[in-house]
């Protein structure tokens, strides 16, 4: 069976550039649409391709072309149902909980003087982050509670996404975390994402350093668990190393970069993606 697929994207990247020119080493047909370019007609839904992977940067933008997509019969790769999840900091969490994934304990408030109280709970230091967000923007270090009343004051004249107080327990952990990567049924390649200087969080859009990272049988048993937790497919799970539990799950991505994981381990990300697209599109 010859496959026909389709990439959507908003902006290439070097992520979308590696996959396209690995489907032509493989002489696997993927065609790159660019959702900006496209609109659809949704009394009329057409599906062009076997498969869509769906590249886009914008979550929302992803998430409802997806959406219209999947009504019009069509395959993508991650589906609409994983996207929501894992775009959604708090829907993930209930998924890793629902499933007995270990996760830093979370507390989830609609009112300031209710999320002042739950970090009293959890203790300081703990982690404000926002439902929606990525690349570690809007997440804050809550110290005491004269900082932690003025960052929930701030967010409380945002835009209504960021009166949902999510806070997580502060993990005493190493000055880094692990990207592992999750494809279909394989975790082949996991790395070490260490703390830039100055800076707490480990995201390498903000300074973190990309290290190899052994793939354990612990390591790929509770990503494979986290992953079939929020739907499977192509993922990046996030996990820290606690001191006192061991690996904990605290995010799993979607649409996953991985311009630093490559030349850092020399695994083939690319053609793990592009072989899964065949196989989903062959199905």
């Amino acid at each position: 069976m010859t496959v026909n697929a389709a990439m959507i994207y908003t902006r290439i990247r070097w992520e979308e550039k590696a996959i396209l020119e690995e489907a032509k080493k493989k002489s696997v047909a993927i065609t790159p649409v660019r959702l900006t370019d496209r609109f659809f007609d949704l009394s009329r839904p057409k599906v062009e391709y076997d498969a869509y992977l769906q590249r886009t940067i914008s979550y929302f933008a992803g998430l409802y072309s997806t959406a219209i997509l999947e009504a019009a019969g069509a395959t993508v790769v991650n589906s609409f149902e994983v996207s929501a999840i894992c775009g959604n900091k708090l829907l993930t969490t209930l998924r890793l909980l629902k499933h007995g994934v270990p996760t830093p304990r979370t507390t989830v408030a609609f009112d300031v003087e209710a999320a002042l109280r739950a970090v009293e709970v959890l203790g300081y230091p703990s982690i404000l982050k926002p439902v929606y967000g990525s690349w570690g923007r809007l997440v804050a270090i809550l110290k005491d509670p004269q900082s932690a009343k003025a960052i929930f004051e701030n967010r409380a004249v945002m835009h209504p996404l960021y009166q949902i107080y999510y806070v997580q327990e502060y993990v005493r952990r190493p000055p880094r975390d692990i990207r592992a990567f999750v494809i279909g049924e394989e975790v082949p390649v996991a790395i070490y994402r260490v703390s830039g200087s100055g800076d707490w969080r480990t995201n390498t859009s903000l300074g973190g350093r990309a290290v190899p990272c052994k793939v354990t049988e612990e390591l790929r048993d509770l990503c494979l668990r986290a992953a079939e937790a929020v739907g499977g497919g192509i993922l990046g799970v996030d996990l820290m190393e606690d001191e006192r539990r061991g690996l904990v799950v605290h995010e799993v991505n979607h649409v996953v970069e991985f311009r630093n994981t490559v030349p850092a381990t020399g695994v083939n990300i690319p053609a793990y993606i592009v072989d899964y697209l065949v196989e989903v599109a062959k199905r």
